[in-house]
């Protein structure tokens, strides 16, 4: 009797799953938020596009010189009149009802997020809203306790902070930022990238919604030449920046030789180190978390993956399964993994450096992945074969690239995590607490993962060493950067 072919496998179709938009109310054109209204701005016009499928969300105003300088003078007017003036306490309360006005408008605000920012809905729905909302009741909680922050017994604020945010977390770096500064005593002037303003101006909605002090937040858009004049003012006491390297050397110059305390939380190139006696299936959980999490845009992404030589063959046959079931798409679709690129010019970065890496002889895989014809898209992609030498090993390239290096020894390891002009992350995988212990104490970053990737507290303190900047967002830490009197970490 002949044995019956193998029966093949049975493949599941995930049904489309899509997030309603109707839960947003996009206005046609938006202006600033100075002084607790919305304004009209004196510069021209742009647009804000869906990464997703290229349609013009909103039109956007961008803030001149004069704007900058009307949402400086309104900052200051509440510093002065009202906000530093407020019982701690006080504070405190404003910063709770506009995290509890956050968690009643979050689908509001997760599916905004996704539409402006392109990355998939269950990571707005479920990371950035709720870590967001977490933040301003974490810091709410320090309004009335500074004294007992470690920061002498009386710690007073600055004055008026500038802030400017990237586009790859937008709600997120804006708690980041905002909630420490409020807890502090300081008023603020806030400019989100110019690539992703709508959530951030619907965060203008939500301080009317909260009575927060006219002044107070003040939220002003555009790009470059916004963000120049903002930190050039002179009436600004505090500048914290969160972006690029290269942009973040030109604040340190500009703001070298004034009165202005600076924060900046900068690029990344973290290595994700694998060790033999790691649980492999946990490690490429991990590993896809700290890649491929939000599209590869962020700044601690694990882009360089260490794998120790006698587990790489399993590591490798494993993640290459597991990126298989990826879904790249829709960011409104609830099934998506991997969402849109934020824009053409991050695409095209993406697409150079990628080619750079085969010219230059690492071997490129990527899963088969049918992207949308709208839009911009890059598949979740893995180089092996890579060395230091490599661009891709050596460059931020801030999108779904992984390049996987190897290393017999700790040493190695170590050698091979440090060999880079950032610091700001890494992650450790064993079975051993000691080796995770030993190794984290000499990897210089300023975050250190062990057994997991990419997750954030607002109790703990985030900040890098070298080129990834200087100073600490989140935690306790994270209100010496508003503070008179302190030294930063």
């Amino acid at each position: 009797m002949s044995a019956s072919p193998p029966t093949a496998a049975v493949g599941f179709e995930y049904a489309p799953a899509p997030e309603s938009r109707s839960i947003v109310d996009l206005r046609p054109s938006y202006g600033l938020f100075i002084d607790g209204e919305f304004v009209d701005g004196h510069g021209p016009s742009f647009k804000s596009i869906s990464p997703a499928t290229e349609e013009v969300l909103s039109e956007v105003c961008a803030a001149d010189a004069s704007d900058v300088d009307a949402a400086v003078k309104a900052a200051r007017r509440a510093y002065n009149r009202t906000w530093s003036r407020l019982p701690p306490a006080e504070r405190g309360k404003y910063l709770f009802r506009i995290a509890r006005i956050i968690q009643e408008r979050s689908r509001e605000l997760a599916v905004l997020e996704s539409l402006d920012n392109g990355k998939p809905i269950r990571e707005s729905r479920d990371v950035d809203v709720p870590l967001m909302a977490a933040h301003f009741f974490y810091y709410a909680g320090w309004a009335d306790k500074l004294s007992y922050a470690g920061y002498g017994p009386d710690p007073k604020p600055l004055g008026v902070a500038a802030q400017i945010i990237p586009w790859n977390f937008p709600l997120l770096m804006l708690a980041w930022k905002i909630a420490p500064a409020l807890a502090a005593g300081n008023t603020v002037v806030l400019k989100p990238a110019e690539t992703t303003p709508l959530t951030a101006l619907l965060f203008g909605e939500i301080c009317q919604q909260a009575d927060l002090p006219p002044g107070v937040v003040n939220i002003i858009t555009g790009a470059g030449d916004t963000g120049r004049a903002l930190v050039e003012h002179p009436d600004v006491d505090k500048i914290a920046f969160t972006g690029s390297t290269d942009v973040g050397r030109q604040i340190a110059i500009s703001a070298a030789g004034t009165r202005k305390k600076l924060t900046l939380e900068l690029g990344g190139k973290a290595a994700n180190i694998i060790f033999d006696d790691a649980p492999i299936d946990q490690a490429v959980e991990g590993i896809v978390n700290g890649i491929f999490f939000n599209q590869g845009h962020v700044c601690c992404a694990g882009s360089r993956l260490l794998v120790q030589e006698s587990v790489v063959d399993e590591v490798i046959s494993s993640l290459r399964r597991r990126l298989k079931t990826l879904r790249v798409g829709d960011p409104l679709d609830k099934n998506t993994d991997v969402g849109a690129i934020n824009s053409a010019e991050q695409l095209a970065r993406i697409r150079e450096l990628s080619d750079i890496g085969e010219a230059e002889g690492a071997v490129r895989w990527s899963p088969p992945c049918d992207l949308p014809d709208r839009g911009f898209w890059f598949p979740p992609t893995i180089f092996t074969e890579v060395s230091q030498a490599h661009r891709i090993a050596r460059d931020e390239i801030f999108g779904p690239v992984l390049s996987v290096l190897t290393f017999r020894t700790p040493d190695e390891a170590v050698t091979k995590a440090n060999n880079t002009p950032y610091g700001l992350s890494a992650g450790i995988w064993s079975d051993k607490g000691s080796r995770i212990l030993a190794i984290a104490s000499r990897l210089r970053a300023g975050v250190v993962w062990a057994n997991t990737f990419n997750r954030f507290d607002p109790t703990s303190p985030f900040g890098g060493y070298k080129e990834s900047g200087y100073g600490r967002e989140g935690g306790r830490h994270g209100l010496a950067a508003y503070l008179a009197g302190v030294e930063e970490a």
